[in-house]
């Protein structure tokens, strides 16, 4: 519905022109991008209250939401203790907080908890606050953690003794994603951000110095390139590892040796990706190199260069090689067949005693924990599908007993038998067959009737794993249909399912994901006109794009964080994620990829005529996908648009790319998005 007497935000235009490969290029909403400049927060908090006024009539409905959603999470929680080094570790949630305690107990009988952090306290003052990389030293006496207070994914490092809480380093500020001790329990290795976000510098900081003289350990020129610090699962080796989105180096050095040299093992070459791990005397690794699916090779600690890789586990055209974890005794490795993952043991030499971990599900999603303890039987993962809560399983590799250690608990009830799940498939234009999972009350009338929401992705190989979500029973309790389209660029079906949704195939991205639609429509699930779709980030430039290409075929859209001004945006290298992307997405330097991207840009193709209800949600510290993205995309939309469907952006104006961080705050968004969806689409 709308409200004739309210009024849209009317973007100014101001003339800008540009210049690529000759050609000149306008963009009158340009002037949106320019963060210091009070017009544009005007005119943002002039959407945003335009916004609200227009979901105001569902604010009931969002309390309700709110609550059914609240209901369904236990307030009091604990997640399941991980065994490290003599401890257990845990973090627990008290009712009517926002965030997260961090605890641990000693494995012993009737251990004290020792409360380690708070981030509740951390969190005053803040209207987000993120605890990442929350990392204890070997001989756990320390921990080094990042702490985020803006959601822009830049972390301010601490160095806490634990025994005490007193802080003996930080803020090491600007640091990136990935930081690891050394064997030494006093020196920490760590990432640091250059100016556009990229992660190039590995920096050393060792307890007692001033961390303003850490020595640069690594600096990676190669702007498509970003910097990991990791520690392998036998905690003997450091693993410096440079990764671009088709291209891997790595150097290695001994973990009892932190002032050393970190060893390269094979240089980087173009295309070719591979991975490390560790055991014994072998590395571990885990390449595409003439293995699209990826392989697992070893070779000896000693002489671990190319030359001296042998083949372990052959690549394998129909099953996906994910990762692998090492462990004493035995090794897992996590492959995807079939668009599900599943789990393969062996002995350490990745041929004896191999067997799969069963699963109970035809469709379901499995994800292995991080496992700390290396000397152990038991493989730690979480279990769950559409319609069955999370459940966190030690599974023993000798006798394969699975021992439920947590179920996760709705406390207002739930009722499993009440739905269905299933997997279908949808033929795309070019014959491939599209895997759909969907979820539905198991008194659903296949009949057209039913409204749907219709979740993607698509992008960066990211596959969309069936997992159990709770608020989305909230939908499906109310004759919602809720799918999921495993659409090309993800990797579901493997690396050839990836490689033909990017660069020069992405518009399979786009096609797939109108099949799906197309495929619940003629199979009875839902109709066109009570059909929504939904997606995230780069889940948002399908939805911009797929709102172009059949925008008859859509009631309502939902985009969080949308990246629609792919020009825009890869003509900007000082963007985070631009340099890199060009593998992505492909270098506009190059008139060829250039006139791809632009044919099907979100924001350079949009026409004039009708388009559905549309909600766009951005965040003003968002360094992954710029607030001024949406802004500009809705700007445009608001211009050519024919239909008086509403057109809402809400820009969180405290928050990044992942929008709120606490736990009550997230469900309230989460209640005002499906609010506009049942408003748009049931009544």
């Amino acid at each position: 519905m709308t409200d004739s007497t309210l009024t849209a935000p009317i973007a100014k235009k101001v003339p800008y022109t540009f210049e690529h490969l000759g050609k000149s290029y306008s963009d009158a909403y340009h002037w949106l991008q320019d963060k210091a400049s009070p017009d544009v927060i005007a005119h943002l908090e002039a959407e945003n209250a335009y916004a609200k006024a227009l979901l105001n009539h569902t604010e009931a409905l969002q309390e309700q939401l709110f609550l059914e959603m609240k209901g369904r999470i236990k307030e009091d929680d604990t997640t399941c203790p991980e065994p490290r080094g003599g401890y257990s570790y845990y973090t627990r949630v008290e009712a009517g907080k926002q965030y997260r305690v961090f605890c641990r107990k000693r494995n012993v009988p009737d251990a004290a908890e020792e409360i380690l952090l708070d981030e509740n306290v951390l969190a005053e003052g803040h209207t987000y606050c993120q605890i990442d990389h929350f990392e204890p030293s070997p001989d756990q006496t320390l921990v080094a953690y990042g702490i985020d207070t803006t959601g822009a994914f830049v972390y301010d490092i601490y160095i806490m003794e634990l025994s005490t809480g007193r802080i003996l380093a930080g803020p090491i500020t600007e640091t990136a994603w990935t930081l690891a001790w050394a064997a030494d329990n006093c020196t920490l290795f760590y990432t640091r951000f250059d100016s556009a976000h990229r992660a190039f510098k590995l920096m050393r900081h060792t307890l007692g110095t001033n961390p303003a003289d850490d020595p640069v350990i690594w600096h990676e020129t190669d702007d498509s390139f970003d910097v990991y610090i990791d520690r392998t699962r036998s905690d003997a080796y450091l693993l410096l590892t440079l990764h671009s989105q088709s291209t891997t180096e790595v150097r290695y050095l001994r973990a009892d040796q932190p002032l050393g040299e970190f060893q390269l093992m094979k240089p980087r070459q173009q295309w070719i990706e591979y991975y490390v791990e560790h055991h014994g005397d072998r590395f571990l690794i885990r390449t595409n190199e003439n293995a699209a699916n990826f392989m697992l090779m070893d070779a000896p600690v000693a002489t671990p260069t190319r030359d001296h890789w042998r083949v372990m586990l052959p690549h394998r055209v129909d099953v996906l090689v994910e990762e692998i974890y090492s462990f004493s005794d035995h090794l897992v490795v996590s492959e995807r067949s079939g668009g599900l993952r599943q789990l393969r043991i062996s002995a350490p030499d990745g041929v004896s005693n191999v067997h799969y971990v069963s699963f109970p599900e035809p469709v379901y999603v499995v994800s292995v924990t991080p496992n700390p303890d290396f000397v152990t039987s038991l493989l730690r993962f979480k279990y769950s599908s559409l319609i069955t809560p999370e459940s966190t399983i030690d599974y023993d590799v000798i006798t394969k007993a699975w021992e439920v250690k947590k179920e996760q608990e709705i406390p207002s009830g739930y009722d499993k038998t009440q739905y269905r799940c299933e997997r279908i498939h949808a033929r795309a234009a070019d014959g491939a067959l599209v895997p759909v999972s969907v979820a539905y009350r198991h008194d659903l009338k296949r009949d057209g009737t039913a409204p749907s929401l219709l979740e993607g992705y698509g992008s960066y190989g990211y596959s969309m794993e069936p997992r159990f979500n709770a608020n989305i029973i909230s939908l499906l309790d109310r004759g919602f249909v809720y799918a999921e389209a495993h659409i090309r660029g993800g990797s579901e079906l493997g690396r050839a399912w990836y490689e033909s949704g990017r660069l020069m195939h992405k518009k399979n991205t786009f096609t797939d994901f109108i099949a799906c639609a197309e495929h619940l429509i003629a199979e009875g699930y839902t109709a066109a006109s009570r059909l929504g779709i939904f997606g995230a980030s780069a889940g948002g430039l399908l939805m911009g794009a797929v709102a172009n290409m059949r925008p008859d075929l859509f009631k309502a859209i939902v985009a969080l964080v949308p990246y629609t001004n792919v020009i825009t945006a890869m003509l900007m290298p000082e963007l985070p994620l631009t340099v890199p992307e060009y593998e992505q997405w492909g270098n506009p330097n190059e008139p060829a990829a250039f006139e791809y991207m632009l044919s099907y840009s979100p924001y350079d193709n949009i026409e004039r005529k009708a388009y559905p209800h549309i909600l766009a949600k951005g965040g003003l510290n968002d360094l992954q996908v710029p607030y001024w993205d949406p802004a500009k995309w809705v700007a445009k939309l608001r211009e050519y648009k024919t239909d008086d469907n509403r057109l809402l952006l809400i820009t969180n104006m405290g928050a990044g790319h992942f929008g709120k961080s606490g736990r009550y705050s997230r469900l309230h968004e989460t209640a005002e998005i499906y609010a506009f969806l049942i408003d748009t689409l049931v009544r």
